[in-house]
């Protein structure tokens, strides 16, 4: 049931009430996971799912990268087993780059995006323009399902022919947009061209790209108040801008975790991260997603607009930094590994750049002084890379949190 300022009960409750509910569906999940697919049952090894009962457990947990999947799915097609819903189930079937497709089931709102149209400002009877692709890529039904959820009749403009589209708006009068954060403003800046009142739009959700500040500064002068969100093609939408502008809140009924580049270990709050999520999803129950992208935490706290899920600072990055150092690939994984053989140690960063003609890696650890624990990095750094680099320890805390684990400073020309 939707008020004037949240879209349910839900997005207010207690966060030990949200965090206990989370983790019994998460039980729920793995144990219908398992059932259901045979592909889950090799994926999680035995795991009892009544032992699933919190973070630290959920840690444990194999990581599932988009790479697996496509790999998955090349071989087991369509889905690489890991659905659990028949395919007469379904609704649609799209698909991403990278040869990865995606299933929607026959649910109201699958995607998880009527909360973040909500928070953007759209009400029941808004018609919506929505210029996000319907052509192979789930991202118009995203929108268009959230908002069939919320009871507005959607306007599916897709991308391209700009002029159409704002003829469209002068005449239809939609009061809400959705699409790639600029996209808006080729539309306004169409009509403005074309002499048509394009005014009707109050309010957007943009995502899929950078809400630069001087974008935002368009629609704010034109008193059009546009909110982002962060999600992906695999598991639908993570988190979403409210009217408190402090961050993301965190989607209901979507587990976030932010781990270590490279690696499944959570990293303290605070500290920048990969974004890992587990939906909780009846028909395509994926269990710790490694979307790649980097994010952190916020602090605790309700959110101003007095949402109280967790909030993280949206989109920060790519956590994949893998790059070539004399023609091999040299992985965040491997960093990861050279520094878990030290747990005394803090961050690692390997940064790369030339020494005259050649490749040259120096593997800077914050730790206090230690006469031989720099001989003994260096010695670990070649065991697991195969190529040669220097250690440099820094004072603890002294590398930036920017979630960066390989930084190439190289020059191409």
């Amino acid at each position: 049931m939707t008020t004037d300022r949240h879209f349910d009960a839900a997005e207010t409750r207690d966060p030990e009430a949200r965090e206990a509910a989370l983790m019994a569906a998460l039980s729920d999940q793995i144990a219908r996971a398992i059932a259901g697919s045979a592909a889950w049952r090799a994926a999680l090894g035995g795991i009892d799912p009544a032992e699933i009962t919190g973070r630290a457990a959920l840690a444990r947990l194999p990581v599932t990268r988009k790479a697996e999947l496509a790999e998955r799915q090349a071989t087991t097609p369509p889905f690489g087993g890991l659905t659990v819903t028949a395919p007469s189930a379904l609704a649609r079937v799209f698909a991403s780059p990278g040869g990865i497709f995606e299933p929607e089931a026959r649910r109201g709102d699958y995607w998880k995006t009527a909360r973040c149209l909500f928070a953007a400002g759209v009400r029941p009877g808004d018609l919506v323009i929505n210029c996000f692709s319907y052509h192979l890529t789930p991202a118009g039904s995203m929108f268009e399902t959230g908002a069939h959820r919320l009871g507005c009749p959607v306007f599916p403009a897709g991308t391209g022919n700009s002029e159409a589209q704002a003829h469209a708006i002068a005449q239809l009068r939609p009061a809400a947009f959705v699409g790639t954060p600029d996209y808006l403003k080729v539309l306004l800046d169409k009509g403005d061209a074309l002499g048509l009142d394009v005014s009707s739009v109050r309010c957007g959700h943009v995502t899929g790209g950078a809400f630069l500040p001087d974008v935002q500064a368009v629609y704010r002068d034109r008193g059009i108040d546009v909110y982002q969100g962060y999600g992906t093609a695999d598991v639908g939408m993570i988190a979403y801008e409210t009217s408190a502008r402090a961050g993301l809140v965190i989607n209901e009924d979507v587990i976030v975790e932010i781990v270590r580049p490279g690696t499944g270990d959570p990293v303290p709050d605070g500290e920048v991260g990969e974004v890992v999520v587990t939906p909780i999803n009846p028909d395509y129950p994926l269990v710790r997603f490694a979307t790649g992208d980097l994010s952190a935490f916020l602090p605790d706290g309700a959110s101003p607009c007095g949402r109280t899920n967790r909030r993280i600072t949206g989109w920060m990055g790519r956590a994949d930094q893998t790059t070539k150092v004399k023609g091999m690939f040299v992985h965040p994984s491997q960093v990861a590994a050279v520094l878990a053989r030290h747990p005394g140690v803090g961050r690692g960063r390997l940064v790369v750049d030339r020494d005259g003609a050649a490749d040259r890696m120096t593997l800077k650890v914050e730790a206090t002084e230690d006469a031989g624990l720099a001989s003994v990095l260096t010695d670990a750094l070649t065991a697991v890379t195969n190529l040669r680099g220097t250690v440099e320890l820094v004072p603890p805390n002294s590398l930036p949190n920017d979630g960066k684990v390989i930084d190439d400073q190289r020059v191409y020309d």
